[in-house]
């Protein structure tokens, strides 16, 4: 009666067991559903920027990577998100999370205004290795950067310094004007302009010129790879063209140690200490300082902060440099009458034939500065200038999540009719001084004067602004702002002023073949 017990498959058993979890999993997922579907919405409403992440890893680099071998170059990578999903927008490109901020100066206000607070700067993975990770661009912290800024900025910003780099360029481009007269052929700007900016360079920072052709020749070379690989694909495989710009930059710098060293040696036994006036002798450890304040800090710069910030300023004062002076030839061609009363004004400041050009003289030639302005905001040679968010943040209703890329995109500023009238016409005297007036005064006044910034208020100021053709803050962003503002850009403009007198006084020129590939 009894009978035998009932065996259950093992089998059976583990099949029970594994559904039993199965269904256990279930009801806590329905929990959870539950819980986030019911529970009470937080006072923040924030969500993260419209746009597309793309593909798992890649995200959009393919389509960022078309677009800048294109004829239209990688601006028109942002420019067609930004017609599609708004002024702000994010993407994915090389594996980061970017956020593009167009038109505002607002927006621009809130990321540059707060720099190692809520945001630094960083770079696209492939642009950072090939300039360094010691170079300024590349700072991560506030001490670094005031460290290598001060350190650099000793020569930069000293006037005598830029005195005598006005006085050796302008012998330059005397002599390669004339070269040019002289030749059968059509001159291709940016190619030539790349060359006269390249050697000014070598000139200022290691004392090179016209007996190291060679050497100059090569390196310039070299430095040309690196930069047709800033944007690339950061793949490390031979025949790539990242693997040859990393190549490239150690040819480069295998160039720079050998200078480096030879000037090393002669400063230690006092053979060079009053025979070079360049860049490179200031940073050298033992080299004199007009200003005693530095001199430790000199002493205390290692070689590969030296060797990587030399690469960072030779890139960011040719390639930038040679372009605007390109663009320049350009507008000034479209506009004949703008280009015979500024030929007029540069010959009564200093007529053809006079003496070299000084500091002095760049700083009467007002309108040659306001046409080498104009020309940077039409052009806007660096598109966007890029930050890394170091927390959580809110900007323009958006969530911009810690760690993301967050790109000002300083072209949809400088061509914003709402911040420039007539945004899209060549016209230098936007920037008369009796008409650019900063409302800094409103951006960072006290609580009290902010309250009267009402809707009604900001309504009537942006009339009278638009009536009267006057600058908001942040609405120039050629040379970046704050105390991340270029460094050198007190010598690349006199560098664009004396290459536009020269021209313009001695010569006239017709532009015979715009090259689509300058939009790049």
């Amino acid at each position: 009666m009894g009978g035998d017990p009932i065996q259950v498959p093992f089998y059976f058993l583990i099949y029970l067991l594994s559904l039993l979890i199965v269904v256990l999993l279930l009801i806590q997922i329905a929990k959870i559903i539950l819980f986030y579907h019911h529970r009470k919405p937080v006072a923040s409403t924030a969500q993260t920027p419209p746009g597309s992440l793309g593909f798992p890893f890649i995200g959009e680099t393919i389509q960022f990577l078309s677009a800048n071998n294109s004829t239209k170059g990688f601006y028109d990578f942002v420019l067609s998100r930004r017609l599609r999903h708004g002024k702000c927008f994010k993407t994915n490109i090389f594996g980061d999370t970017h956020v593009f901020l167009s038109g505002s100066t607002e927006c621009a206000k809130a990321v540059l205004g707060s720099d190692f607070v809520n945001f630094n700067k960083r770079y696209l993975r492939s642009i950072a290795q090939l300039i360094g990770e010691h170079s300024l661009l590349l700072s991560a912290t506030q001490e670094q950067h005031r460290f290598l800024r001060s350190s650099l900025g000793t020569n930069l910003g000293s006037t005598s310094f830029i005195s005598s780099f006005i006085k050796q360029f302008d012998e330059s481009i005397i002599n390669t004007l004339a070269d040019w007269a002289q030749r059968d052929t059509n001159v291709i700007v940016f190619e030539e302009a790349l060359k006269i900016t390249f050697k000014a360079m070598c000139k200022m920072i290691f004392s090179l010129d016209d007996a190291d052709g060679e050497l100059v020749d090569m390196l310039c070379k070299e430095v040309g790879i690196v930069c047709e690989a800033m944007l690339a694909f950061p793949l490390k495989l031979p025949g790539t063209r990242f693997y040859n710009g990393l190549k490239a930059r150690k040819r480069f710098m295998d160039e720079i140690k050998k200078i480096i060293k030879e000037r090393r040696t002669k400063t230690a036994t006092k053979e060079t200490q009053h025979c070079y006036q360049d860049l490179l002798q200031s940073l050298i450890p033992g080299s004199l300082s007009d200003d005693a304040s530095n001199h430790t800090q000199v002493m205390n710069m290692s070689a590969a902060q030296i060797q990587d910030n030399i690469l960072t300023m030779i890139i960011a004062g040719q390639v930038t440099t040679a372009s605007a002076m390109t663009w320049m030839v350009k507008y000034l061609d479209e506009n004949q009458d703008l280009q015979d009363v500024l030929r007029d004004q540069q010959i009564k400041l200093a007529p053809p034939g006079s003496s070299p050009l000084t500091l002095e003289n760049l700083n009467e030639m007002s309108l040659a500065s306001k046409v080498v302005k104009e020309t940077l905001r039409m052009v806007s040679i660096v598109p966007w200038l890029p930050r890394v968010a170091l927390k959580d943040t809110h900007i323009e209703g958006f969530i911009i999540k810690k760690g993301w890329m967050v790109n000002i995109d300083a072209k949809s500023i400088h061509l914003d009719s709402a911040v420039y009238n007539d945004a899209t016409r060549f016209n230098p005297s936007r920037f008369d001084v009796s008409r650019v007036v900063q409302f800094a005064f409103w951006y960072n006044s006290p609580p009290l004067l902010n309250s009267l910034w009402t809707p009604g208020f900001k309504q009537l100021f942006y009339h009278v602004k638009q009536e009267h053709h006057l600058l908001m803050p942040y609405s120039f962003l050629a040379f970046g702002t704050g105390g991340r503002t270029c460094l050198g850009m007190n010598l690349a403009k006199s560098m664009m002023i004396v290459f536009l007198h020269r021209l313009i006084t001695t010569y006239r020129w017709e532009v015979i073949d715009s090259d689509p590939n300058l939009e790049k």
